[in-house]
C-alpha cells in the first residue's frame, strides 16, 4: 500500500533507540526525510549510521538534545527546518512506590514526558496551520487510562499527554492538519527490555518467566499475553501520520493488545 507519504519531512524526539528509532526506520522506508533526536551526539550519530544501512536511505539526519534540559530544546527548535510531521516520543519512565516519589520525581517527569512535546507542537504546530497540513503524533501509554501502582507519576504524565493533543486538535477545525495520540501497551523497547532482563538475573529466573509473571500478575487483563514488538507501534504511526488518515483527529489511539478493558 502506497501511504502517499514521500516527500514529507518527520521530526521525532527520543528515537535513536526503542519505539522512537522503529517509527524512523518505518518512516523512512515510506520515502519520507526523517530528523531523529537522541540525548548525545554520539547515540545520534551511531542511530543515524544505522538507519542509512537497514533502511538504504539517505534522507536521515539528528539532533542532540536533552529534553530535561531547557536550554537543549530552545537550540533544538532553533535549528529545526520545516516539519510535516511531529512525532513526541521523547519520555522517561521508572518503577516507583508512590511515598518515595519525591517534589523533583514529579517535576522531573513532567519537564521531559509532558513539555517536551509542548515545547514542540507550540513552534512547529502553528507553521503547520498555516500551510493546511501537517501531523502531530503524541506517543503517551496505556497507562494513560489504566494508571500504573508501579509509578503513578509516569501514569500521570501520559493522561496529561491525552489532554495537550485532543487541545490541540480541537484548533485544527477546518483544517488539514491533525494530532492524536497513540497509547502502546507494554513494548519490549530496550529499556523496558534491560528492565526485564535485570528482574531475571535477580529472581535467578528466565525472560520468558519474568514475561509470563508479568501478564499474570502485574497485566492479567491483557488479551496478547506478551510483550507488543517496537514494530507494531511503528506500524500503527506511520499509518496515522499519512494522508490516508485524514479522518482520524484528536483521537486516543490504543496499540496495547487489548489490556484496557474498555470499548471506548
Amino acid at each position: 500500500m502506497d501511504l502517499k507519504l514521500k516527500d514529507k519531512t518527520a521530526f521525532i524526539s527520543g528515537s535513536t533507540a526503542g519505539i522512537g528509532y522503529a517509527i524512523a526506520e518505518s518512516l523512512l522506508k515510506e520515502g519520507v526525510s526523517v530528523i531523529i533526536n537522541g540525548r548525545t551526539k554520539e547515540s545520534v550519530d551511531a542511530a543515524v549510521a544505522s538507519l542509512k544501512s537497514t533502511t538504504g536511505s539517505e534522507s536521515v539526519t539528528g539532533f542532540a538534545a536533552d529534553f530535561s534540559k531547557v536550554e537543549d530544546v530552545n537550540q533544538l527548535i532553533e535549528n529545526l527546518p520545516e516539519v510535516d510531521i511531529l512525532i513526541n516520543n521523547a519520555g522517561i519512565f521508572e518503577p516507583k512506590s508512590f511515598e518515595e516519589i519525591s517534589d523533583d520525581d514529579w517535576f522531573r517527569f513532567f519537564e521531559v514526558n509532558v513539555m517536551s512535546g509542548i515545547r514542540l507542537s507550540r513552534h512547529l504546530f502553528p507553521k503547520m496551520l498555516m500551510k493546511n497540513w501537517g501531523r502531530i503524533i503524541f506517543i503517551s501509554s496505556e497507562s494513560a487510562v489504566f494508571i500504573p501502582d508501579e509509578m503513578i507519576h509516569y501514569g500521570m504524565t501520559k493522561t496529561a499527554q491525552l489532554a495537550v493533543s485532543r487541545g490541540l486538535a480541537e484548533l485544527t477545525k477546518g483544517t488539514a492538519v491533525t494530532v492524536n495520540s497513540i497509547l502502546p501497551g507494554p513494548t519490549k523497547s530496550k529499556g523496558v527490555g534491560g528492565f526485564i532482563e535485570d528482574l531475571a538475573k535477580s529472581g535467578n529466573l528466565t525472560v520468558a518467566e519474568v514475561e509470563d509473571d508479568f501478564f499474570k500478575n502485574m497485566r492479567p487483563t491483557s488479551l496478547l499475553k506478551r510483550f507488543l514488538d517496537v514494530e507494531e507501534i511503528a506500524n500503527a504511526v506511520t499509518y496515522y501520520v499519512s494522508p490516508l488518515a485524514s479522518g482520524t483527529n484528536g483521537a486516543a489511539i490504543r496499540v496495547e493488545g487489548g489490556l484496557v478493558r474498555s470499548i471506548l
